[in-house]
């Protein structure tokens, strides 16, 4: 017989009208290229001709008729085969209709007459009947799941799950100089015969320089998916680890740095490692009070929307004075600071 448009669409051979309706409906939902626009592009747009023309022939009294009875060669030549050898020598198998030209339905003309859409309105591939696909069904959803699970209650517009959040830990390293993540997830996918089944998929993630805490990275619909549900997206939630020497202030960095009471009166010169790796030379050369901060221009992070200009790197000074001093350190100290001995 050939191709077999029963397995196609996965209906028996005794499919009402309404059996090929509701099975068209449901693989058209997992397998229109508007929907497969990665890499399964091509297997996809393969798939929905195929049940689409399945759907033709079987929809279709003439066609479904030629096609039980002689198959889909002679359905589509318009050639019956001959009877069996060994038959009556009068026996002919003549043709159910002689007259019939097999003409197949385009498959956006089927979908659009599935899916509210005239043919008129889908001329061309009507990106407006597209978007209806998966807003709408004629009749609300119910197809898919039964007592109607799944639809808004407005009309039969499908019900769209709510975005599933993820938090992506990332260190103040990879939100300074920009990075990839690659993350493995794991989901329910309906295959063409409305199976559930899990599908593992890598979704790499371009962590953008400056970003901040609680950024989101939205992929649409690659949450699980659900008969008669659009599915969710998937968010991640940018979170920051603890940097063991900076601490994070909107754009700006932050060094608590403790300096001795002699360093604070005399000088010092500080050393930093940047996020990226740079060795960072600091100079103190005035006399540093307790709680005095220390600003160094454009070292801080880099602001998202400009990677060039960066916010500052402000380093908060703590005086650690001696928890104890001799008599004669005492006296010292009177008369270098101008004191009476």
């Amino acid at each position: 017989m050939g191709v077999d448009y029963y397995n196609i669409l996965k209906v028996n051979r005794n499919a009402s009208e309404e059996d090929l309706r509701k099975a068209y409906r449901r693989l058209a939902m997992i397998w229109h290229p508007d929907k497969n626009l990665g890499t399964n592009k091509y297997e996809a747009e393969a798939k929905f001709k195929q049940i689409s023309e399945a759907y033709d022939v079987l929809s279709d009294p003439q066609k479904r008729q030629i096609y039980d009875l002689y198959g889909e060669e002679a359905l589509k030549s318009g050639q019956v085969p001959p009877p069996p050898r060994g038959g009556p020598h009068n026996m002919r198998n003549p043709h159910p209709n002689p007259t019939f030209r097999f003409n197949p339905r385009d498959a956006d003309d089927i979908y659009a007459e599935l899916f509210g859409s005239s043919s008129s309105e889908n001329n061309g591939r009507s990106r407006k009947s597209r978007d209806a696909f998966f807003r709408s069904t004629t009749n609300g959803g119910a197809e898919f799941s039964g007592a109607g699970a799944g639809t808004s209650g407005t009309g039969g517009a499908l019900r769209k799950a709510a975005p599933v959040e993820n938090a992506l830990l990332c260190s103040l390293e990879d939100l300074y100089k920009g990075a990839k993540k690659k993350m493995k997830i794991s989901r329910t996918v309906l295959d063409a015969s409305g199976k559930l089944r899990t599908l593992e998929e890598i979704l790499t993630i371009e962590i953008k320089p400056g970003w901040k805490k609680g950024t989101k990275v939205t992929f649409p619909e690659k949450g699980n998916q659900e008969p008669g549900i659009i599915p969710a997206d998937l968010v991640f939630v940018i979170e920051e680890k603890p940097h063991h020497v900076y601490a994070r202030d909107g754009n700006d960095l932050i060094v608590n740095q403790e300096i001795s009471l002699l360093e604070a009166l005399t000088g010092r010169t500080l050393e930093l490692t940047t996020l990226d790796g740079r060795n960072l030379i600091i100079p103190l050369t005035d006399i540093v009070k307790p709680g005095h901060e220390v600003v160094v221009p454009n070292e801080g992070m880099p602001i998202s929307k400009d990677p060039r200009r960066k916010g500052n790197l402000r380093i908060k000074m703590d005086v650690k004075y001696p928890t104890r001093l001799t008599e004669a350190q005492k006296s010292d100290l009177r008369r270098v600071l101008g004191g009476s001995s």
